[in-house]
């Protein structure tokens, strides 16, 4: 009798635990683009992430609503477009014109998970505000760590390639550190998400586990700078007059390449590589632990940045863009709810889909109505199923003039100031790296309207003015 009944005991537990709804892993990652083992890139190693994205889905078109740190990551977790939240700086706290905004976590909250964020997920001055709060949204945590390792420390030895660039945040500089992985401040973020899984296994949770690098400054373990000789890499070539192809408004790092020698732009490739594959190794602690602890199968992983990232194309380093390489990034899903495995999906997307996405898997209750993306269950189950929404950038300059940009499949368009400051548009079928600027060629004038009608349409409804 007695064994019937733990057999009936074990069971019920396990039916119970078959129930749970499903964990979420939310795992975001500074100022990284699409430089990965799985999307093809030829020199930088991501075993972890290519591994992950051999168990889920790889989204090949996946942007940013606007190529900077705060107005993205305001925009992704409330689920709202810049133009709502108001959000265009690295000052601006979204909750100014959204007081009672319901973001990502509070939702889960209310749905009675524990919602919990380990370093990077709303806006630091990376890396002034390391070990701080920075602007983060207290309300939308039960539980926030703010880990600051060695390499805060070592921010004195760094090496400046822009040196007229005063703030390390915004420059080209670099350190190959001898400490190891868990010193520094990323290692301590995920030793803390481990920490938080142990705690919470029994119960379902969102975790966020927010990255620093690669933002600069590129501070990682000298082993990955190792992994990159400088003299092997190959900077992006710059042609005679490729910052004119659109207009001024369109680049932001000028002169081209600050002036960087090729054997400087070398090293910037070297540290920046160094720093992706280093938060590639931490993402590896992280899917382990989930398989040690066994929540392998019962949590969605989302892997994201909140931008993409230039490294030297049309001349441009960072992001404040948009052109492809600073609005195209890394996403990366897996878990529950992911029925394709190690499919790519040519579909465009953008981070305002994110909020809809994990709410629709773990079917929570009073979804906010108004949001302004779209679940991406559909391409999850059949990554190249039906999808007719385009995605949506922008950028500001000098706090007057707004850049829009609309991506679909095959086109962009972008207009300046309404098309007053200037257009561009570009073909990727024939013109994958944006050298012609098609907006005022005849043989493509009803494209480039019925784009324009496009992007004006969306963004009006995103309350753009």
């Amino acid at each position: 009798m007695t064994s019937r009944r733990q057999f009936l005991f074990g069971a019920l537990a396990a039916a119970a635990q078959t129930k749970r709804r499903p964990n979420v892993l939310f795992i975001a990652t500074d100022d990284m683009n699409a430089a990965l083992g799985c999307y093809g890139h030829p020199v930088v190693k991501t075993p972890n992430l290519d591994r992950l994205a051999a168990r889920g889905v790889r989204f090949d078109r996946a942007y940013c609503q606007f190529a900077f740190c705060s107005p993205s990551r305001s925009s992704l977790m409330t689920g709202l477009g810049p133009d709502t939240t108001k959000v265009y700086n690295l000052q601006k706290h979204f909750r100014e014109a959204l007081p009672d905004v319901v973001t990502l976590s509070q939702c889960f909250q209310k749905n009675g998970y524990y919602t919990a964020r380990v370093g990077k997920i709303y806006h630091y001055n990376n890396p002034g505000d390391i070990g701080a709060n920075g602007l983060d949204d207290a309300p939308s945590w039960n539980h926030r760590v703010n880990p600051s390792g060695v390499d805060k420390k070592e921010e004195p030895l760094l090496t400046y390639h822009t040196p007229e660039r005063k703030n390390a945040g915004s420059s080209i500089c670099f350190y190959a550190s001898p400490a190891p992985d868990e010193q520094h401040t990323d290692g301590l973020v995920a030793a803390e998400i481990a920490k938080l899984l142990e705690q919470n296994k029994s119960k379902p949770f969102f975790l966020a586990c927010g990255f620093y690098r690669p933002h600069c400054p590129y501070i990682a373990p000298r082993k990955y700078f190792d992994m990159y000789p400088a003299d092997r890499l190959r900077p992006v070539p710059f042609a005679k007059d490729e910052d004119k192809i659109a207009p001024p408004w369109a680049y932001w790092t000028t002169p081209p390449n600050w002036n960087m020698t090729q054997r400087q732009q070398q090293e910037a490739l070297q540290a920046y590589y160094a720093s992706i594959t280093f938060v590639d190794a931490l993402v590896g602690k992280l899917t382990s632990e989930l398989d040690r602890l066994g929540l392998t199968e019962n949590t969605i992983v989302v892997f994201w940045s909140d931008h993409g990232y230039g490294t030297g194309e049309h001349g441009q380093w960072f992001k404040q863009t948009v052109f492809e390489a600073a609005t195209r990034l890394p996403f990366l899903w897996a878990g529950p709810g992911v029925k394709a495995k190690g499919k790519a999906s040519p579909r465009t997307v953008e981070l305002l889909d994110m909020y809809p996405t994990p709410a629709d898997l773990c079917g929570l209750d009073h979804v906010p109505p108004n949001l302004h993306g779209r679940s991406l269950r559909p391409l999850l189950e059949n990554p190249n199923a039906r999808w007719d929404k385009p995605a949506i950038s922008q950028v500001q300059r000098g706090g007057k003039v707004m850049g829009y940009s609309v991506r679909t499949e095959r086109y962009r368009y972008t207009q300046w100031n309404g098309g007053a400051e200037g257009e561009e548009l570009y073909d990727y079928k024939t013109d994958p790296a944006e050298m012609k600027n098609l907006a005022a060629s005849a043989a493509y004038s009803k494209t480039r309207l019925a784009l324009k009608s496009q992007l004006e349409t969306i963004t009006k409804a995103r309350g753009r003015a």
